[in-house]
């Protein structure tokens, strides 16, 4: 009897399960206790899923209609787009007859001015681009916008363009002519270097320079605006530039360029005298080093063979010796030993002016070590830059020469510094070597005098 049962609630669960929402909706049954209960309630619920279903045809019929209807609609909306689209097309073909037949009248009746109008827009490009980076733009701004509208249209437009069109173009071309040949003020707003703007007075040159406040401007062509050069040319250049604009009339010399900004925009590029030394490196300063040094000991030397030698020629001239230079001090020997022999009065002539050739060539030495040193730097210089130039190459290769310009910079401004200082170097050696010498040699001369004339005393 349990199997029965078990058997008639699984049964009882799977036809619940199957049954519509409409069947669901009724009373649940209890679970079943025998096949009678089970038999009965499988005929209720199959009462009342007919039941459900019924409702649904009816609800499901009654919408048909409604449905049948939105179809028609739907057809006829589909067939009165098709119509329209096939009119469009007979539309759109016909358009483009006319459009055609339009042009050849508009070509015809154009004739020889079509390719007049053609020049006319073509020579409203080119002006515009030229006006762009003119610098008498900064003058008479908007100018380069008013072509570019005039070729825009003419290009996009079928309408031919009017006589005060191509007397603007034409007005335009000759106020470029005009201006170019001279030389005015005006004021506008000029960007400083540290970025202030401040109005000021601008003095143009032609079509080719900008100038004020004794420097060098430059028009950017993407915005129109008036900057101070980052970097100005030299003295000389920024000299013309004060000059052209503090006179009012007259010749004034002018550095101009020609090329509207190139040549002054390479010029400024160059490196000042102090980026050339810096290029140098280390070793570069410390030739300079060397050099200032040596300058110094040959300035002292100099100025104390220039003494020393007056007053030797002092001496010359006076019978009773000096303490005050060599030469007398040399000669106080005589006094000192009046009744030495000939050869104990040359020994100590000899002594008393090796005892004055430290003092005459002091230093000299020094100078020359420095002459003999300053190239030799150079060339450690030199042959470092190349080491640092054969290294970027070994790790960048060669396709970027800026990697190579520093070590190169360094190779050859280390040269020319050690040059530089050794040429002076040797030439003041040579100088002072030479003076020092002649010093020497009248102590000598005097000296053999003093031991002749002792001699013949001795005699």
């Amino acid at each position: 009897m349990n199997l029965i049962q078990r058997i008639a609630k699984w049964f009882s669960v799977t036809v619940l399960a199957c049954a519509s929402v409409t069947a669901l909706a009724a009373p649940v049954p209890q679970d079943p206790i025998n096949l009678d209960e089970l038999l009965q309630q499988l005929q209720q619920g199959k009462f009342s899923q007919s039941e459900s279903n019924k409702e649904r045809e009816q609800r499901f019929r009654e919408k048909e209609q409604e449905q049948k209807a939105m179809l028609a609609d739907a057809i006829a909306e589909r067939n009165r787009l098709e119509q329209r689209a096939e009119n469009l097309e007979t539309q759109f073909e016909q358009n483009e007859v006319d459009l055609g037949n339009l042009s050849d009248t508009l070509t015809q009746r154009m004739g020889s001015l079509k390719e007049l109008f053609g020049v006319l827009q073509q020579v409203a490009n080119d002006a515009s681009s030229n006006f762009n980076n003119s610098v008498i733009s900064a003058q008479y701004p908007g100018r380069a916008d008013q072509l570019d509208e005039l070729a825009e249209r003419m290009g996009s437009s079928s309408k031919l363009a009017s006589i005060e069109d191509i007397e603007s173009v034409w007005f335009a071309l000759q106020q470029e002519m005009t201006e170019s040949g001279k030389v005015a003020e005006f004021t506008t707003e000029v960007t400083a270097v540290n970025g202030d703007k401040a109005e000021q007075d601008v003095v143009r040159v032609g079509a080719f320079n900008l100038v004020s406040g004794g420097k060098y401007l430059e028009r950017m062509s993407s915005t129109g605006s008036v900057a101070e050069l980052v970097r100005q040319p030299s003295g000389r250049y920024l000299n013309t530039a004060e000059d052209i604009q503090q006179t009012d009339s007259g010749v004034v010399t002018f550095g101009l360029d020609p090329t509207g900004g190139s040549i002054l925009g390479l010029l400024v590029q160059a490196p000042s005298l102090g980026e050339r030394i810096d290029q140098g490196g280390t070793v570069g300063y410390i030739i300079l080093a060397l050099g200032a040094i040596g300058l110094l000991f040959a300035l002292e030397r100099f100025v104390s063979l220039m003494l020393l030698g007056n007053k030797v020629k002092r001496q010359l001239k006076k019978d009773k010796p000096s303490n005050d230079n060599p030469l007398g001090r040399v000669m106080l020997i005589k006094d000192k030993y009046p009744q030495a022999d000939t050869e104990t009065l040359e020994l100590k002539l000899s002594e008393g002016i090796l005892r004055e050739v430290p003092k005459i060539t002091r230093n000299l030495t020094f100078i020359k070590i420095i002459s003999v040193v300053a190239p030799l730097m150079g060339l450690l210089g030199t042959v470092t830059g190349m080491i640092n130039t054969f290294q970027a190459i070994t790790l960048f290769g060669t396709g970027d020469p800026k990697l190579m310009a520093g070590g190169i910079s360094q190779a050859l401004v280390t040269t020319v510094l050690g040059l530089v200082v050794a040429i002076p170097m040797t030439l003041l050696f040579a100088t002072l070597h030479t003076r020092s010498k002649n010093l020497i040699h009248i102590l000598q001369e005097q000296a053999s005098g003093i031991i002749a004339e002792r001699s013949e005393r001795g005699e």
